[in-house]
């Protein structure tokens, strides 16, 4: 097969949960043990830490990532999904996997994979550690797919464990309240292992007491830590959590014999951006109107863009938005600004909800606008009706961010800053 062949096989032959939702979903951990020993443990072979959480996790992990790199270690970075490339979910040092190793990866356990009745979420888990263990890493930030008792990750023994925040999202999976959604995020803390928990929330607080004491894990609540010399002044303020989640994270790291000085740390979070190729989060696409991406997908995601987006200089709103059907979307749809024109459209996934449904549900509580077949006519549209001092927003879902990353160049000309 091909590099094309491959991913063709990867996306058609196997379960993904970003595209179909819960019948990819396999809550065991037993395939992951499986795949490790098909493919002679890998994950034992480098060091690691573990990063969970409903929202800031990927930017989190991306910002440990850069600060290690700008410290002088060989850092491989695994998150998921990916936006524009396959390749974006696995990287060392800022570069992503060679297709020649996805390809060659494939080619040579393909049999093995099929027997197991691997999803492709575990066949990426497993594709991550091969590449991080055969390039020896010196350590690898690895983001959990979904939860964390049962994700497909769940098998490293890390460094340090990070849970960023809780909120509600997932319910089907992981529960319906913040205690039980707690509950399996705090499957990640290990015995001994210093855990580090980004917000402090009386809903969830004694809960990730608990599972540390029980397991002998120092524990530390991140928003709780002073930190006064390091303090940067991130591009959006939603970043301040994640950024103080990490400083947190990385002086942890320095007391169990990490080496990382200040200069580094300070660089690192300057840069994460350059150094790891982070996207979609509070991204500009184009400055004449301008146009500001933004992958947060649920109600407490919406609400920190919320609380951004009356920050900026504009005459008018313009929202394109998409979401996926599994969402509690009228929840969603209650917090949107009534004063903006809305351009419904639905993303090329089978688990996007229906644009004719979504321009429905958001014109009962009177969010006005057009519907749109697909991402790519809805942005069109915003980008033709909008005067060079509105502004236009693009979001809902992670895969109608991808979509206009992925058609930036038609869109806008290929100009991304």
């Amino acid at each position: 097969m091909n590099y094309q062949q491959t991913l063709d096989y990867l996306y058609s032959q196997l379960p993904m949960y970003q595209r179909i939702g819960k019948v990819a979903y396999k809550a065991d951990l037993s395939n992951t043990i499986a795949l490790c020993k098909a493919l002679g443990n890998p994950e034992r072979n480098f060091k690691s830490v573990h990063v969970a959480g409903t929202n800031g996790k990927g930017s989190t992990s991306h910002m440990i990532a850069s600060i290690l790199h700008e410290a002088g270690y060989k850092v491989g970075l695994y998150t998921s999904p990916h936006l524009v490339d396959f390749r974006e979910r696995v990287k060392i040092n800022g570069a992503m996997i060679p297709k020649k190793n996805v390809v060659d990866f494939i080619r040579s356990y393909k049999g093995q994979f099929e027997n197991i009745g691997l999803s492709f979420f575990e066949m990426t888990v497993g594709m991550a550690f091969d590449y991080f263990s055969k390039e020896k890493v010196d350590i690898a930030i690895i983001e959990t797919g979904l939860g964390g008792r049962l994700d497909s990750t769940n098998v490293i023994t890390p460094e340090l464990s990070i849970i960023t925040n809780i909120s509600l999202d997932h319910t089907q999976f992981l529960g319906n309240t913040l205690q039980k959604i707690a509950k399996e995020k705090a499957g990640i803390i290990k015995q001994c292992t210093p855990v580090v928990i980004g917000e402090t929330q009386e809903e969830t607080k004694a809960i990730f007491i608990e599972k540390a004491h029980k397991l002998s894990a120092p524990i530390l609540f991140a928003d709780e830590q002073p930190l006064d010399s390091l303090a940067l002044n991130p591009i959006i303020s939603y970043q301040k959590k994640n950024e103080q989640t990490t400083l947190v994270s990385i002086n942890q790291l320095i007391k169990i014999g990490w080496v990382i000085n200040e200069d580094a740390i300070k660089s690192g979070l300057s840069n994460v951006i350059k150094k790891t190729g982070l996207q979609g989060r509070w991204q500009t696409l184009q400055i004449d109107p301008v146009v500001i991406c933004d992958t947060g997908h649920n109600d407490a995601g919406i609400k920190l863009i919320l609380e951004e987006i009356p920050k900026m200089i504009y005459k008018k709103l313009h929202f394109v938005l998409g979401v996926v059907n599994d969402k509690n979307i009228s929840q969603i749809l209650s917090l949107l600004p009534t004063d903006a024109e809305y351009y419904f459209c639905k993303a090329n996934i089978p688990r996007a909800l229906n644009e004719i449904k979504l321009h429905n549900a958001a014109s009962q509580i009177g969010l006005n606008g057009t519907r749109f077949s697909n991402v790519f006519s809805a942005i069109s549209a915003a980008n033709k009706r909008a005067d060079s001092d509105d502004l236009i927003f693009i979001g809902g879902s992670a895969f109608v961010v991808a979509e206009a990353l992925q058609n930036n160049k038609e869109l806008f000309g290929g100009r991304v800053n």
